[in-house]
């Protein structure tokens, strides 16, 4: 029997897309948009922000909403009713990335009747759990050997990357920026991507939360290179942050440091297959002679700055 999949997780659609079973999704989240072929999917979540505000706006507007005990999303209790799912997938990692696994219990709740609802809540902070997220979902849909297959091309993706940075000359100095104002550097699987790229990650640890910093403090930081990626930007609304780059970034920077702009809501902050691109992104930015062949399959979402 087939089992029907909603996800509130974007990185969790990706997943169950990459294990071949994205007939199964019945609703995804409003933020659910990779691949295209899952977009017609019914949504069942909206935020209770303005994504169009600034950095500084939509920092202040998380805050408020968290200190009141609400959720950043509201869910859509009827039509997941309606859609009857027999597996739910969410997050209990951030709650700016997903709806809230109280959310999601709550929504079960008012589902009397589809009790027998299975919610599988997803908290990666290292790349290995990405990988074992794999699994994990592969096991909620009866696909075992799915799972295995696609951990296993994901891992061997992330080896070569490895091995070639391995016999590189340099390691650069390299701080990520999760987040403008207030700046944020990239924690959980960050620092690993950076080191598996051949660089060396400075200003925060592997598996922990994105640490604010001020421009000051990433001065002292002295880094090599620098990549903005502001969580859930693309490029292009990064760019209307530009103003920030240059008065609290660049000017912090040595002479010779580099600084790219890159997609921060397609890669990065994904926890999911795409992390792969994302490493290959790093490592491109890291090694540009050593990694041309990345540079030009990735040279869209490159942009030095």
């Amino acid at each position: 029997m087939s089992i029907k999949i909603v996800s509130l997780l974007p990185s969790a659609t990706e997943i169950v897309c990459a294990l071949g079973a994205a007939d199964q999704l019945v609703g995804i989240s409003h933020e659910c948009d990779f691949p295209e072929t899952i977009r017609d999917r019914p949504i069942l979540t909206s935020s209770r922000l303005d994504p169009h505000g600034s950095s500084r706006e939509i920092d202040s507007a998380v805050r408020q909403v968290l200190n009141g005990a609400l959720s950043v999303y509201s869910v859509d209790y009827e039509l997941i009713g309606e859609l009857a799912p027999d597996l739910i997938l969410t997050q209990d990692l951030c709650e700016v990335c997903a709806v809230s696994l109280d959310d999601v219990h709550a929504a079960v709740a008012r589902l009397a009747h589809r009790e027998n609802i299975r919610i599988v809540s997803l908290k990666p902070t290292r790349l290995g759990h990405v990988l074992d997220d794999v699994l994990r979902i592969a096991d909620a849909l009866g696909i075992e050997s799915a799972g295995q297959i696609v951990r296993s091309q994901l891992q061997a993706r992330i080896d070569a990357i490895r091995r070639r940075a391995s016999r590189t000359d340099s390691r650069p100095r390299v701080a990520t920026l999760e987040w403008l104002d207030p700046i944020m550097l990239g924690g959980t699987w960050m620092p690993e991507l950076i080191e598996l790229a051949g660089g060396i990650p400075i200003g925060a640890r592997a598996g922990d939360p994105a640490p604010t910093i001020t421009p000051e403090e990433l001065e002292a930081t002295q880094p090599d290179i620098v990549l903005v990626k502001p969580c859930g930007f693309s490029i292009e609304r990064t760019l209307q942050e530009r103003e920030l780059i240059d008065r609290h970034i660049r000017p912090v920077l040595g002479s010779k440091a580099r600084l790219y702009v890159t997609d921060g809501n397609a890669y990065f902050n994904r926890p999911g297959p795409r992390l792969v691109e994302s490493l290959e992104i790093m490592a491109a930015c890291l090694h540009p002679q050593d990694f041309a062949d990345l540079a030009r399959v990735h040279h869209q979402v490159i942009l030095p700055y």
